[in-house]
């Protein structure tokens, strides 16, 4: 290519075709180089409409600008602004420095686009059609915004470095040949990264990714039929929130709000496997509303996530697992209806610290909700469940919840301790049911009254023995430690010896049980 006054000088090269021409004239002036001709059929970039050569300019010719371009004319700055242009061939920047303000709305690039490496101040790409975005280790020192663009062959934005936004609202973007549609594995985002209303065909990668300030999913539709996994953000670290929530549709809708009423809306929906494990979130993970529809293979994994707050508040999955092994939140707020069923929930080690219901969440269903944490029995979820409601000063729905524990437990015993579980389920309910051991002391009292009164016991020294007292004999055996002075003064033949053994065998028990259970309230208050 010939300049007409050498490289970087004001007169155009020679062999420039008319429209190149005239988008090096709007390059010099800052002005919007507009090749759009009013019909919507005919202009948009993603339909099957051609777009001759009086649109089209050589990307070769765009990245001489871009890189090596003339200087501004008086009182303007030079930049690339570009409307409704076709694109041919590799536009092609690995490696460089851009430093003019780039801005492209409406175009259509034939080859692939190549920034590996290459830094900017901001890239504004609208409703691009691009066949594949290359851009590994990219850098930007600004905004990087792909919104409404379609990338036939993905994007790859690895280790890259945005100084402030990454936008791709709207985006649609398919999986390249390693099954990926975005691949932006230890990416850096300085500020927000919004991808509301996307559409990702394939596996969107964000492990060990860094987010400025919040993610947000709003109203995106993530799906991948090749592998497990739709959404790959292990060690993921966004400073305030993740949002999985729906999006408002619409003119009215506002990127980054919760939608109004009465405004139409798309929730997030995801069509296979998400793994955030080890992801530190600063204020918030937020699943309102989300739909996740995994096989029985896939999991909604959020093993070891760090987070202040979790807000399960999704369509409960119908098929797969859902995964909290080792999280650590402060609140969970959570709805009944949200949670999978028996043998598809995991939360062995999962810490919360407060309960937030939305909605009526009756202890007995919340016993569900830990019952359906294990196939076999684990003490954790109950101990854990107990902790936090007697914290939050609901000390019998705590004792409900050991009870219920106990009688898990049961269910993996052996015949013998099983049948002993039953008795003691019975009788005093494992001990969180103090008062239903001071009624059972009061009845065997009553009863062994009765019967010892029915029967004439000679005393063993006819000369040392108290008056016998039917009443205080049975209470004597009942209460161990205490000495009435009744027992060891009468002979007790036959039956009675096994009836009087068995009252102080039972004395022992409920004695015991009625003393925890009044330890328990004393150290309680």
């Amino acid at each position: 290519m010939t300049h007409g006054v050498g490289p970087g000088g004001a007169e155009p090269p020679e062999d420039l075709t008319a429209t190149e021409a005239g988008m090096w004239q709007a390059f010099r002036n800052g002005s919007v180089y507009d090749l759009s001709s009013g019909d919507t059929v005919v202009d948009d970039p993603h339909g099957g409409h051609p777009w001759g050569p009086e649109r089209t300019v050589r990307a070769r010719v765009m990245c001489w600008l871009l890189l090596d371009g003339p200087p501004a004319l008086a009182g303007r700055v030079s930049s690339l602004k570009l409307v409704g242009v076709r694109i041919s061939g590799v536009l092609d920047l690995a490696g460089g420095t851009v430093v003019p303000y780039w801005e492209l709305r409406g175009c259509r690039f034939e080859r692939d686009v190549l920034l590996p490496e290459t830094r900017f101040t901001t890239v504004r790409m609208v409703d691009c059609s691009v066949p594949r975005l290359e851009a590994a280790r990219l850098h930007t020192e600004g905004d990087l915004h792909l919104p409404r663009c379609r990338f036939l062959g993905g994007i790859r934005l690895t280790d890259a470095r945005i100084g402030t936004d990454l936008l791709l609202n709207q985006a649609i973007v398919h999986r390249d040949r390693s099954g990926r549609s975005i691949a932006a594995d230890g990416m850096t985002v300085g500020q927000d990264l919004q991808a509301e209303m996307l559409e990702s065909h394939g596996e969107l990668s964000l492990r060990s990714a860094t987010i400025g300030v919040s993610l947000s999913l709003r109203g995106a539709r993530l799906g991948n039929s090749h592998t497990r996994l739709a959404l790959n953000a292990p060690q993921l670290t966004v400073e305030r929130t993740l949002y999985l929530t729906p999006a408002g549709v619409g003119a009215q809708a506002r990127s980054g709000m919760t939608p109004a009423r009465g405004t139409r809306i798309q929730r997030f929906e995801c069509r296979g496997g998400v793994r955030l494990d080890d992801g530190r979130f600063g204020d918030a993970v937020d699943f309102e509303g989300a739909r996740f529809l995994l096989t029985d293979e896939q999991e909604l994994s959020l093993r070891r996530v760090q987070t202040p707050e979790l807000r399960f508040l999704g369509e409960r999955p119908a098929r797969g697992r859902v995964v909290l092994s080792g999280a650590r939140v402060v609140n969970l707020v959570d709805r009944a209806d949200s949670w999978p069923g028996p043998g598809r929930l995991q939360m062995g080690g999962f810490q919360y610290e407060n309960l937030v219901p939305r909605g009526p969440f009756p202890l007995a269903l919340r016993l569900r909700w830990v019952d359906a944490a294990s196939a076999e029995y684990n003490p954790e979820p109950y101990e854990r469940l107990a902790a936090v409601l007697r914290a939050g000063g609901e000390d019998e729905h705590a004792r409900e919840v050991l009870l219920a524990r106990q009688r898990r437990r049961r269910e993996s015993l052996p015949i013998a301790a099983k049948l002993w579980g039953y008795a003691q389920d019975w009788t005093v309910a494992y001990g969180y049911r103090p008062g239903r051991a001071a009624v059972w002391m009061a009845v065997l009292w009553a009863a062994g009254s009765l019967a010892f009164a029915r029967a004439d016991h000679p005393p063993l020294k006819s000369d040392e023995h108290p008056a016998w007292n039917p009443a205080l004999f049975a209470l004597d055996l009942l209460l161990p430690v205490i000495d009435l002075g009744q027992v060891g003064f009468w002979q007790l033949r036959g039956g009675w010896q096994w009836l009087s053994a068995a009252f102080v065998l039972l004395g022992w028990i409920l004695a015991t049980t009625v003393a925890a259970g009044a330890t328990r309230t004393l150290r309680r208050t």
